[in-house]
Protein backbone atom coordinates (compact mmCIF):
# COMPACT_ATOMS: atom_id res chain seq x y z
CA UNK A 1 0.00 0.00 0.00
CA UNK A 2 2.94 2.47 0.85
CA UNK A 3 5.36 1.04 -1.42
CA UNK A 4 7.68 2.81 -4.02
CA UNK A 5 6.17 2.74 -7.66
CA UNK A 6 7.82 2.40 -10.76
CA UNK A 7 6.06 3.94 -13.84
CA UNK A 8 7.39 2.35 -17.35
CA UNK A 9 8.61 4.82 -20.07
CA UNK A 10 5.39 5.98 -22.08
CA UNK A 11 2.82 5.44 -19.62
CA UNK A 12 -0.34 7.86 -19.05
CA UNK A 13 -0.31 9.72 -16.37
CA UNK A 14 -4.00 11.23 -15.23
CA UNK A 15 -3.83 14.54 -12.76
CA UNK A 16 -7.32 14.65 -11.08
CA UNK A 17 -8.00 17.91 -8.29
CA UNK A 18 -10.40 17.58 -6.15
CA UNK A 19 -12.10 20.50 -4.29
CA UNK A 20 -13.71 19.70 -0.95
CA UNK A 21 -16.97 21.65 -0.20
CA UNK A 22 -16.61 24.15 3.04
CA UNK A 23 -15.73 22.25 6.49
CA UNK A 24 -15.34 18.85 4.52
CA UNK A 25 -11.72 17.93 5.50
CA UNK A 26 -8.74 15.35 3.97
CA UNK A 27 -9.79 13.51 7.59
CA UNK A 28 -13.51 13.39 6.36
CA UNK A 29 -12.43 11.97 3.02
CA UNK A 30 -9.99 9.82 3.96
CA UNK A 31 -11.77 6.28 3.93
CA UNK A 32 -13.97 7.23 1.05
CA UNK A 33 -10.77 8.11 -0.95
CA UNK A 34 -9.06 4.64 0.61
CA UNK A 35 -11.89 2.64 -0.74
CA UNK A 36 -11.57 3.74 -4.24
CA UNK A 37 -8.10 3.44 -4.78
CA UNK A 38 -8.51 -0.32 -3.60
CA UNK A 39 -11.13 -0.53 -6.22
CA UNK A 40 -9.01 1.15 -9.14
CA UNK A 41 -5.71 -1.03 -7.44
CA UNK A 42 -8.06 -4.29 -7.03
CA UNK A 43 -9.95 -4.10 -10.28
CA UNK A 44 -8.40 -2.46 -12.61
CA UNK A 45 -4.51 -3.16 -12.13
CA UNK A 46 -3.56 -5.73 -14.76
CA UNK A 47 -2.71 -6.13 -17.83
CA UNK A 48 -6.52 -5.82 -19.63
CA UNK A 49 -7.02 -3.07 -16.82
CA UNK A 50 -4.10 -0.42 -17.59
CA UNK A 51 -4.54 0.97 -14.10
CA UNK A 52 0.04 0.61 -13.20
CA UNK A 53 -0.08 3.12 -9.99
CA UNK A 54 -1.39 5.71 -8.17
CA UNK A 55 -0.41 8.28 -5.88
CA UNK A 56 -2.50 10.71 -4.01
CA UNK A 57 -1.90 13.71 -2.20
CA UNK A 58 -3.13 16.65 -0.13
CA UNK A 59 -2.16 20.39 -0.78
CA UNK A 60 0.10 21.48 1.87
CA UNK A 61 -0.24 25.23 1.56
CA UNK A 62 3.53 25.23 -0.03
CA UNK A 63 3.80 27.53 -3.38
CA UNK A 64 7.09 27.33 -4.89
CA UNK A 65 7.91 30.96 -6.02
CA UNK A 66 11.25 30.20 -7.56
CA UNK A 67 9.62 26.96 -9.79
CA UNK A 68 6.70 29.51 -10.48
CA UNK A 69 7.03 31.73 -13.87
CA UNK A 70 4.21 34.56 -14.08
CA UNK A 71 2.08 34.07 -10.76
CA UNK A 72 2.02 32.69 -7.64
CA UNK A 73 -1.15 31.75 -6.07
CA UNK A 74 -3.19 28.68 -4.94
CA UNK A 75 -4.84 25.90 -6.47
CA UNK A 76 -8.74 25.85 -6.93
CA UNK A 77 -8.20 22.34 -5.49
CA UNK A 78 -7.45 20.43 -1.58
CA UNK A 79 -6.41 16.91 -3.07
CA UNK A 80 -4.68 15.74 -6.05
CA UNK A 81 -5.06 12.25 -7.30
CA UNK A 82 -2.03 10.98 -9.74
CA UNK A 83 -2.59 7.94 -12.11
CA UNK A 84 -0.30 5.93 -14.45
CA UNK A 85 -2.47 3.88 -17.00
CA UNK A 86 -0.75 1.81 -20.22
CA UNK A 87 -3.38 3.94 -22.40
CA UNK A 88 -6.07 6.78 -21.69
CA UNK A 89 -8.94 4.02 -23.52
CA UNK A 90 -8.18 1.75 -20.14
CA UNK A 91 -8.34 4.56 -18.37
CA UNK A 92 -12.00 5.96 -19.34
CA UNK A 93 -13.41 2.41 -19.69
CA UNK A 94 -12.39 1.62 -16.18
CA UNK A 95 -14.53 5.14 -14.83
CA UNK A 96 -17.29 4.47 -16.84
CA UNK A 97 -17.64 0.81 -14.80
CA UNK A 98 -20.09 1.05 -12.15
CA UNK A 99 -17.80 -0.18 -9.30
CA UNK A 100 -15.39 2.80 -9.79
CA UNK A 101 -18.45 5.33 -10.15
CA UNK A 102 -19.95 4.09 -6.92
CA UNK A 103 -16.79 4.64 -4.97
CA UNK A 104 -15.92 7.68 -7.17
CA UNK A 105 -19.57 9.01 -6.01
CA UNK A 106 -19.31 9.12 -2.52
CA UNK A 107 -16.37 11.33 -2.95
CA UNK A 108 -17.72 13.52 -5.19
CA UNK A 109 -20.55 14.30 -2.85
CA UNK A 110 -18.11 16.01 -0.54
CA UNK A 111 -16.14 18.12 -3.15
CA UNK A 112 -17.33 21.18 -4.97
CA UNK A 113 -15.46 20.12 -7.54
CA UNK A 114 -13.33 17.89 -9.80
CA UNK A 115 -11.44 17.54 -12.90
CA UNK A 116 -9.04 15.15 -14.22
CA UNK A 117 -6.28 15.33 -16.99
CA UNK A 118 -4.25 13.17 -18.93
CA UNK A 119 -0.96 13.78 -19.94
CA UNK A 120 1.83 12.18 -22.37
CA UNK A 121 4.86 11.43 -20.78
CA UNK A 122 8.33 12.96 -22.25
CA UNK A 123 10.67 12.15 -19.84
CA UNK A 124 12.09 10.40 -16.90
CA UNK A 125 15.27 9.74 -14.63
CA UNK A 126 16.37 8.98 -11.77
CA UNK A 127 20.32 10.66 -10.36
CA UNK A 128 23.02 8.48 -11.44
CA UNK A 129 25.04 6.54 -8.58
Amino acid sequence: MFNPITIPFGSKMLFNGVKLKPGVTVADIELALGEMCHVVKETYGNESGGFIAGQVFAFSGFISKEGSVKSVKEPDYDIAIVTYWTSFEQHEKSHADKAFKDKFNVLAEMSNDTFELGFDMLWQGIPEE
